[in-house]
């Protein structure tokens, strides 16, 4: 799949052992496959530091990552969906349980 130049919605969830492994994929997408990722986190993945790092810390990653700020309320997600601001959307970590449940 091309995804060059493609927006690309990348919302990672509390699951934040998981940020390692994720941090990376999303510079993958924008250095490698040159698309434009739109960074979107949850507001416990936001707002929270645990063992596994600083929140802070994750923000600027990602921001530096991206050139974007990234959204973090439902006020700042609302218009993905109405305005089309996305041709895909990933959502880091999605089980497949949730993605079963969606799917029906």
């Amino acid at each position: 799949m091309k995804l060059k130049g493609k927006n690309i919605g990348f919302v990672l969830t509390g699951s934040f052992c998981t940020f390692s492994k994720t941090i990376p994929k999303i510079k993958e997408l924008v250095v490698n496959k040159e698309a434009n990722v739109i960074p979107i986190m949850s507001y416990n993945s936001y707002n929270l530091d645990t063992k596994f790092g600083k929140a802070k810390d994750f923000i600027s990653e990602i921001e530096e990552i991206t050139g974007k700020e990234i959204i973090h309320t439902i006020q700042g997600a609302e218009p993905i969906g109405p305005k089309n601001l996305t041709d895909i959307m990933i959502i880091a970590p999605c089980s497949r349980k949730y993605n079963v449940k969606t799917c029906l």
